[in-house]
């Protein structure tokens, strides 16, 4: 509704993805690492026993490891995980210029910078008194969601006056979430003259535990699986979902990325594309670990091409997704405001009348 001076409340979007270091250097990975894996929420491990496997096992040894393959991914701009959430908000704030009441867009991450934090203060300070965040993990996971609206309660429980609040915690299924994904798989096999290639979707995984406590997120990645396969019409045996960036020891949802190749290749596939529905942006889970490590595994098991369908990123239908999900979190805020323009002149005649009577 309009504020007392007659002004249509701003409304604030902010676009939350999980984070990247700084730079592709072991110094920078080890700063970011620390931050993530240190969260209780992505790790649920007895705590002692979790730090000091972190502090003198991973982190010692880890960022040294992978920061060869964070520079082969690198960007001019930054992280291509950074650089494609940037390039997002800024086409959805574009798209949103029209929207019934004064909006501005910005983006985050949970784990390095720019921080949440940060940007709500931001978001702010440009008059925003209602929020809507949206963490950019179709399929929710208390692992990555979560995290987002701890650390955006926690930050607003600092301020005096908190805004109105709406919180996206999951589009798995939301159809222009599958249109965009279908879109992609459409974009990419009408480039390459194979249209029989096996579809694999390829989902980051979770350990069993989770799930088993009350995690939707595996249920999630199925829904999201299926409504894809069947907005392609795509017969069964021409797609299957898999998990990938599993470590440790403990038991994980399956069955495993690397795992699915191998099988598709000793089946006899000589080539197959494969999609990560769960990524919203490109990052080095599907750059580095997809497109280099599970490429040549593929081809070790007897495969020939593994083909890449790169993430939504910036895209058109992705904006128009988000787009789509914004107006709808807003909906009733902005039905609300257009009603209430018309309230004050009704009510000033009515107050004098009651002055004058």
């Amino acid at each position: 509704m309009t504020d007392a001076h007659g002004r249509t409340p701003a409304v604030g979007v902010l676009l939350v993805n999980l984070g990247s270091p700084a730079a592709p250097t072991p110094s920078a990975i080890r700063r970011y690492l620390r931050q993530f894996l240190a969260d209780r929420r992505v790790i649920e491990l007895p705590r002692l026993l979790w730090l000091t496997i972190l502090y003198c096992f991973v982190l010692p040894f880890r960022p040294r490891k992978i920061a060869q393959n964070y520079r082969r991914i690198w960007m001019d701009r930054g992280s291509p995980l950074a650089v494609h959430t940037q390039d997002l908000a800024a086409g959805l704030q574009d798209r949103l210029a029209d929207a019934p009441g004064p909006v501005m867009v910005d983006w985050a991450m949970t784990y390095g910078q720019p921080a949440i934090g940060e940007r709500l203060d931001a978001l702010r300070a440009q008059g925003a008194e209602r929020l809507i965040v949206v963490p950019l993990y179709p399929q929710y996971s208390g692992t990555t969601t979560a995290p987002v609206f701890d650390q955006v309660s926690q930050h607003l429980h600092q301020w005096r006056w908190v805004p109105g609040l709406r919180f996206v915690n999951a589009y798995h299924d939301h159809p222009d979430y599958i249109a965009a994904l279908a879109n992609s798989v459409r974009t990419h096999r009408a480039s390459h003259a194979d249209q029989g290639r096996h579809l694999l979707m390829s989902f980051h995984g979770l350990p069993a535990r989770y799930v088993e406590n009350g995690d939707p997120y595996f249920c999630h990645c199925h829904k999201t699986a299926r409504l894809l396969a069947e907005a392609l019409a795509l017969p069964d045996a021409a797609w299957s979902v898999s998990f990938q960036s599993q470590f440790g020891k403990a038991q994980w949802v399956g069955p495993s990325t690397t795992r699915s190749l191998q099988a598709l290749a000793a089946a006899g596939h000589e080539s197959v594309d494969v999609i990560c529905p769960g990524f919203s942006a490109d990052c080095i889970e599907t750059l580095d670990e997809i497109e280099v490590e599970n490429a040549e595994a593929f081809r070790q098991a007897g495969g020939g091409q593994l083909h890449y369908i790169p993430a939504l990123n910036a895209s058109e239908p992705h904006v128009q997704c988000m787009d789509t999900v914004v107006r709808e979190s807003a909906g009733g805020w902005w039905q609300l405001d257009a009603t209430a323009r018309h309230v004050p002149a009704q009510a000033d005649r009515a107050a004098k009348m009651r002055l004058t009577g």
